[in-house]
């Protein structure tokens, strides 16, 4: 599942195919965007925030967001690709390298990258990544739930569904507690922040520090299993803003009591 960790990792490989580089090539499809063409333009910047990805062309941006299928790939010229064109949304060729991006769920062109991240709270894994900024975020509702504000990008950008899941069981809090009963928020930011420092380079996530296969999380996926703490047995519910916008999650009933 594509979270800030992966962003930033397909930004570092797009960054050294693209960076600095003149585009021999450029395809976009996507009917809104089927008569631009980016080709003897420079790139000359990659970034990612939060998990949103931007490559700057001259005096525009290409924004784009994975959201749950989608997925950067890079290629040596000629080199046969590891997925089906027609998932291919954008293709972006320079004399020695292809970048596809593929079943983007966001693809946009913009002038301005602030229309389409401006809005981003402090981003855990950029170089302007302020806790304090968190914290207040996410303690200006204080009756949110804290699984939500967790995911709330506006409060701070890169968390999504696992990292919320396993950071919520690390911190002994049913995701569906307020953020006043939550404990020490910046303890949530803290955690936060080391955990997804700590998987930003890495293609495997980890959250229990064990690399063996089934062995990554806590809880997350592992509904009707035994807690990995105290064998009790892990708990399955959606929980979101309203029906349309639920997500699963996943909790220990004993190390994560249920708010009263």
């Amino acid at each position: 599942m594509p979270e800030g960790d992966t962003v930033y990792r397909s930004a570092n490989r797009l960054r050294t195919a693209l960076e600095g580089k003149e585009l021999t090539g450029c395809d976009i499809r996507v009917p809104r965007y089927a008569t631009v063409d980016f080709t003897g333009q420079t790139v000359h910047s990659v970034q990612s925030r939060g998990k949103h990805l931007l490559i700057g062309v001259d005096d525009h941006w290409i924004h784009s967001h994975l959201k749950m299928e989608g997925t950067w790939q890079v290629y040596e010229s000629g080199q046969r690709w590891r997925r089906p064109a027609f998932q291919a949304r954008i293709i972006l060729t320079t004399d020695t390298s292809q970048a596809v991006g593929f079943e983007l769920g966001v693809l946009d062109i913009v002038e301005d990258a602030n229309d389409a991240v401006g809005y981003l709270g402090p981003d855990l894994l950029g170089p302007d990544w302020d806790a304090a900024l968190a914290v207040r975020n996410l303690e200006s509702d204080p009756e949110r739930p804290i699984g939500l504000a967790l995911l709330d990008q506006r409060n701070l950008a890169g968390l999504g569904n696992v990292y919320r899941n396993e950071i919520c069981f690390l911190r002994g809090v049913d995701p569906r507690t307020p953020v006043k009963d939550a404990g020490s928020i910046a303890k949530f930011v803290d955690l936060s922040f080391r955990t997804i420092m700590a998987n930003k380079d890495r293609n495997q996530r980890v959250t229990t520090g064990d690399r063996r296969a089934g062995r990554h999380f806590w809880v997350y996926g592992r509904e009707n299993k035994p807690c990995r703490r105290c064998s009790t047995t892990v708990e399955f519910g959606l929980l979101g803003d309203n029906p349309l916008e639920e997500r699963q999650i996943y909790s220990c009933p004993y190390c994560q009591p249920r708010p009263s």
